[in-house]
């Protein structure tokens, strides 16, 4: 049965990594970095500490950097060492030769699970228990799976290791989340440790417009995206 998955995980990569254009070469090694979505995490901090104030925001900052680390050292320090499963871009595995990669980056010796699809799932967990919000919620798992998708199509992880890298990630942050909101309870009057579905209006002609906090993190990640596109275009002509 393992055989079985192993090799069905495999013709799957091969198919979906075999689906690659130059302007995409460029698109996904800038969405798969790290620096560039330094404003968007910086936003999550501003938006936190403006809304809860520094004790309960603090405690939520410290939930999510414990879920990251605890996501990625699960992964690479315990299950990664343990399975032993080889990336497909490494030059050691038999299907090397039939991966594209780009820019001749291959990534470690080991890739089951992803840390990547890890991180990017607790992230886009933990804070869609936190803002509450449907449009957040729909753009930070879109902007989890295309960022774990990038590294498939860069040719160093296998489907099999986004999935359960994405379910080991969401499960932490869930568990983390909920010890973090126990403190905040601790730490605040009544409910205020909630975010609040709406924060404020703008004023649109004669309508007011209601609007949530967390819409600025979607506006700032749309930017980041665009820019991204740009420089993606820009390269390729």
């Amino acid at each position: 049965m393992l055989d079985f998955l192993i090799e069905i995980d495999t013709k799957l990569f091969l198919a979906l990594n075999d689906l690659h254009l130059p302007f995409f070469d460029y698109f996904m090694k800038a969405f798969t970095g790290k620096i560039i979505w330094a404003p968007m995490y910086s936003v999550i901090l501003f938006i936190l500490y403006r809304r809860f104030g520094w004790k309960v925001a603090t405690t939520y900052v410290i939930g999510i950097v414990l879920a990251i680390a605890l996501a990625d050292q699960i992964c690479a320090s315990y299950i990664r060492p343990f399975v032993e499963r080889l990336r497909p871009s490494n030059l050691a595995n038999p299907i090397h030769s039939e991966v594209h990669i780009v820019d001749g980056y291959r990534g470690g010796q080991y890739g089951f699970p992803s840390c990547h699809a890890a991180n990017s799932f607790a992230l886009a967990t933990f804070c869609s228990f936190l803002f509450a919000s449907r449009r957040f919620t729909c753009f930070i798992f879109g902007w989890a799976i295309l960022n774990s998708y990038s590294r498939l199509y860069l040719g160093v992880h296998y489907p099999g290791d986004l999935i359960i890298g994405a379910l080991v990630g969401s499960s932490i942050a869930a568990i983390v989340y909920c010890g973090s909101r126990y403190v905040a309870q601790k730490l605040s009057h009544p409910r205020s440790y909630y975010f609040k579905s709406a924060n404020g209006s703008l004023e649109i002609g004669s309508k007011s417009v209601p609007y949530h906090l967390a819409d600025i993190m979607i506006l700032v990640g749309c930017t980041t995206s665009a820019l991204i596109l740009v420089y993606s275009f820009i390269a390729w002509v």
